[in-house]
């Protein structure tokens, strides 16, 4: 930790994790979107909104701390997330290829298969931007200063 203007400032880097918990924060607020969205059933959106409490804690624990802690459950969050809307893809029967009076690929549309492939995008970020903190902390906590 370091003094600048009589501020505590953490030795570390900075711009890392708050690229990392904004992401995450990002995560929480399109949950939260889709929850109040009403696209989806009514567990499934207490789901989201129950995913979104528990990603809020890390992030601030990123942004203020750069916890090892919440950057692992953040990281593993992500993975399954990853996971779960890959199978949503997979197991939609081919969501999004109607053809019906539409071109056959629109990535503007936010619906069907263009919609995972975004969140599955955004949580593989998420995901790596965590993992390579981890690793760059732990890089940093090995080389004496």
């Amino acid at each position: 930790m370091t003094v600048i203007a009589g501020r505590v400032r953490s030795a570390g880097p900075v711009l890392h994790p708050r690229i990392c918990a904004a992401l995450t924060a990002v995560s929480c607020l399109v949950h939260l979107w889709l929850a109040a969205s009403g696209h989806h059933d009514a567990w499934l959106g207490i789901l989201m909104i129950a995913l979104a409490a528990v990603c809020i804690p890390c992030t601030v624990h990123i942004w203020r701390y750069s916890r090892v802690g919440a950057l692992h459950q953040v990281t593993i969050s992500a993975l399954a997330m990853v996971g779960l809307h890959a199978v949503l893809l997979l197991g939609a029967g081919g969501a999004g290829h109607a053809h019906g009076g539409r071109t056959a690929s629109n990535a503007v549309d936010m619906s069907g298969a263009a919609g995972l492939l975004l969140v599955i995008g955004l949580e593989i970020t998420t995901a790596l931007l965590a993992a390579t903190l981890v690793a760059r902390l732990r890089r940093r906590a090995a080389v004496p200063s």
